[in-house]
């Protein structure tokens, strides 16, 4: 049976979606939180009818390469989002950078591994082993510190990641086929204090933007340690001149993108020490801190559908109630995945713009 299907992402102008205002004061507040300002005015929402739109720049790099949506089309700015496509091919490494807005990603196929910073937060997450001896002896659920790891998240095909603005992360393609995802970032938020425009800051690499908009000239975009001296690098970071110099790329042609030739290796959780570090969230309350919450969720799994009919086909919504760091970006995604013949009901949102990205079929799209 033939199918389509597209993903929306609503972004909330002044309450939370499926949300009242009392269900987030100043106690919910976190370090990274930021609320929305109108993201709209009048004149720039006067959108007699909406088009689909295409990336109008790609910048390729050594591993992959990134296509950039017009952020200054009208249907853009009316809602207050940017939008990008990043294609990362098998070993690539997505180097470290931070946003100044934050940010949904869904994964529409491959898998690998994400590294996040949260500012204020440890940069390590503790594994555990069980102790044998205090089991059978004592019957409890005694446990030892096995080691320390950064914060690495496993991602596969259909999931969502969140990443608010100000964290730094780093992506790393560890499977056999190209990893494809699709980012929406709110550049209306308040974080964005200087205007709507996406801003990309480069801990590492060096990146060829190509030629900007408004035919502006050709520029190179630089990680942001090329701001200070070599040799105050290499006095901060302990290191020689000549790795110092390194860091801060100043030939590095390669773009944000890099192949690791024999691989990444990182010290990071089993797939079981994850799921058992969420379970133990869920059951001691500590899904609700900053600093271990959990930063995605899988929408691709039609077991995990909110809507099914047999007949035209599934809807999965993922808001704040099932992945809580949702209500500090306010954002929120739907996957929605339609049969040959069906169609999705006519509707609107009171308090959220909507962005679609279709990720598979052909079908009309109407708004009025």
């Amino acid at each position: 049976m033939g199918s389509s299907s597209w993903l929306s992402f609503s972004l909330c102008l002044l309450l939370l979606c499926r949300m009242s205002q009392a269900q987030f004061g100043s106690s919910q507040e976190s370090p990274f939180q930021s609320s929305r300002r109108s993201v709209s005015t009048r004149n720039e929402c006067r959108i007699e009818r909406l088009n689909a739109l295409e990336p109008t720049r790609t910048v390729r790099s050594e591993a992959g390469m990134t296509d950039y949506f017009d952020e200054d089309n009208e249907q853009f700015r009316c809602a207050g989002v940017s939008a990008i496509r990043r294609v990362i091919e098998p070993r690539g490494l997505l180097l470290p950078s931070m946003s100044n807005a934050p940010r949904l990603v869904y994964i529409v196929q491959g898998r690998g591994i994400v590294g996040l910073v949260m500012p204020g937060c440890p940069e390590t997450f503790q594994s555990f082993q069980r102790s044998e001896r205090y089991e059978r002896e004592e019957g409890g659920r005694h446990r030892r510190p096995r080691d320390e790891h950064q914060k690495v998240y496993q991602f596969e095909e259909g999931d969502v990641l969140a990443v608010p603005n100000g964290f730094a992360y780093w992506c790393y393609n560890n499977g056999e086929n190209p990893v494809v995802a699709i980012t929406v970032l709110d550049t209306s938020n308040d974080a964005n204090q200087l205007d709507r425009s996406h801003r990309q800051f480069l801990l590492a690499g060096r990146q060829e933007e190509g030629r900007q908009r408004y035919r502006r000239e050709e520029s190179m975009k630089e990680n942001i340690l090329r701001g200070f001296s070599t040799e105050l690098l290499a006095a901060a970071f302990g290191v020689n001149m000549e790795l110092a110099r390194k860091l801060q790329c100043r030939d590095d042609t390669r773009g944000e993108m890099v192949r690791a030739e024999n691989g990444l290796q990182v010290l990071r959780p089993s797939r079981m020490e994850e799921e058992e570090r969420e379970e133990s969230r869920r059951k001691n309350g500590l899904e609700e801190t900053y600093c271990s919450m959990k930063i995605k969720q899988n929408i691709g799994d039609p077991r995990r559908a909110d809507v099914f009919n047999p007949r035209g086909g599934r809807i999965t919504t993922l808001n704040s109630e099932k992945l809580p760091i949702l209500r500090f970006i306010q954002m929120s995604a739907e996957r929605v995945v339609l049969y040959r013949n069906a169609m999705v009901s006519p509707h609107w949102n009171i308090n959220a713009h909507s962005i679609m990205y279709c990720t598979g079929g052909r079908g009309p799209c109407r708004g009025c």
